[in-house]
C-alpha cells in the first residue's frame, strides 16, 4: 500500500488517511468509501452512544455527515475527492479533533450532532407528505417564505448543481442538504459558486444588471405587498457595486465576488431572500454583536446555534424533566421520518 522502502509511519498522515478510505485502488474517494469510518465513529464515540439503538437515525446522521464533507471537498463537483482536495481539506483536522473531543458538538466540522439535528428536521418539515422528497411549493416555505419564486425556480432546473433525485420535479435529501448550506453561509467559494449559477441566467460567466433586475423584480413586488418601502433597483444596484467592487464596471463575475467574500452574500440575499435583505437593511445590532464576540464561527455554524435552540425549546413542553433531550427526540420520532 505504501511507497516502497516507507513504513506507514513514514507517509504524510493525510495520504495514509487516502490510501484507508479509497477502495479498489481508485485514485479518488467516492461517498459509499466513508460509510465504513462513519460506522466506526457511531460504534465508538462516547457523543453519540445515544443512537446505538436507533440504527435509521445512525444512517441518516451519517449520510448528513458523509454530504458535508463532499459538499466542502469535492472540487469537482463530481462525487469525488481526491488527495488533492483532502490536502487541500480539513477532514484530517476535524477527524483529530473528534477523537479528542468526547462531545460531539464542539466539533463543528461535519460532525456535530446538533448541526445534523438542523438539517434535518428542516427537512422534514418541510417534505409535507413524508416521502422523502421536497416539491418547489415545500422549498417556498422555506425560512418562513424567504425565497423568490424565481429563485426556486432556477434551483429546480438544475442550474447551480444536477440533483441527485431521480425523481421529476422533485429534490431528495441530498439536493437538500447542498441548498441548506448554501443558503444559509454565503461567505465560502462553493455557497458563491452555487447562486452565481442560479443567477447568471445566459451561462457567460458575468451577471449583469438584465439578470440581477429579472431577479429583484419579484423582490420589490413582495415589498409592496408587505408595505415596505421598496428600494429602487438603482439604488440596489449602486450599493451592489460599492460593496464588491468588482473590475469592470457593471458587470460581477464569480472571481469579483470570492475577493470579497464577507459582503458577497448579501448581493444574493439582496436578488432573492426578502427577510434577509430586510434584516440587512435594518442591521438588527444583537446579530452584529454576535458575529464580533466569536469571529471564528461562520454563518453556518451561528445559524444552525439558534435553530437548535429554537427547536429545542418548541420541544421543551414535551421533554421537561428528561436529562438527555436527544435521545428522547429520537424515541419521539423513530416511526414517523422513517
Amino acid at each position: 500500500m505504501w511507497p516502497q522502502g516507507l513504513s506507514a509511519l513514514q507517509v504524510e498522515p493525510v495520504v495514509r488517511m487516502f490510501d484507508i478510505l479509497r477502495t479498489g485502488g481508485c485514485d479518488y474517494v467516492v461517498q459509499s468509501d466513508l460509510k465504513h469510518m462513519l460506522a466506526g465513529i457511531l460504534l465508538s464515540h462516547p457523543g453519540l452512544e445515544f443512537l446505538q439503538d436507533t440504527p435509521e437515525f445512525q444512517e441518516r446522521y451519517a449520510e448528513t455527515v458523509i454530504l458535508r464533507i463532499f459538499y466542502n471537498l469535492d472540487r469537482s463537483g463530481l462525487g469525488r475527492i481526491t488527495l488533492r482536495d483532502l490536502k487541500r481539506g480539513d477532514l484530517l483536522s476535524a477527524l483529530i479533533l473528534l477523537d479528542k473531543e468526547d462531545d460531539v458538538n464542539k466539533v463543528l466540522k461535519y460532525f456535530s450532532y446538533e448541526h445534523f439535528y438542523v438539517i434535518y428536521c428542516k427537512f422534514w418539515e418541510l417534505d409535507a407528505d413524508h416521502d422523502f422528497f421536497i416539491c418547489k411549493e415545500d422549498l417556498l416555505r422555506y425560512g418562513n417564505h424567504s425565497l423568490t419564486y424565481r429563485i426556486v425556480d432556477r434551483i429546480f432546473s438544475q442550474a447551480a448543481r444536477p440533483f441527485a433525485s431521480k425523481v421529476e420535479g422533485k429534490m431528495g435529501y441530498e439536493d437538500f442538504v447542498y441548498f441548506i448550506l448554501s443558503e444559509e453561509d454565503k461567505t465560502n467559494n462553493i455557497s458563491l459558486d452555487y447562486w452565481f449559477k442560479c443567477i447568471d441566467l445566459d451561462c457567460d460567466g458575468c451577471l449583469r444588471a438584465n439578470e440581477m433586475l429579472y431577479f429583484y423584480e419579484e423582490q420589490l413586488h413582495r415589498m409592496e405587498c408587505l408595505s415596505q418601502e421598496p428600494v429602487l433597483f438603482e439604488d440596489v444596484l449602486c450599493q451592489m457595486h460599492d460593496m464588491v467592487q468588482p473590475e469592470a464596471e457593471g458587470v460581477f463575475t464569480l472571481q469579483d465576488l470570492k475577493r470579497q467574500k464577507s459582503l458577497a452574500g448579501i448581493l444574493f440575499n439582496i436578488l432573492f431572500n426578502l427577510n434577509k435583505f430586510i434584516a440587512f437593511e435594518t442591521r438588527d445590532p444583537f446579530v452584529v454583536r454576535q458575529e464580533r464576540e466569536d469571529p471564528t464561527l461562520t454563518d453556518w455554524d451561528r445559524f444552525a446555534r439558534t435553530e437548535y435552540v429554537r427547536l429545542a425549546m418548541e420541544e421543551e413542553g414535551e421533554f421537561r424533566g428528561s436529562d438527555n433531550q436527544n435521545e428522547l427526540w429520537v424515541q419521539q420520532n423513530l416511526e414517523g421520518p422513517f
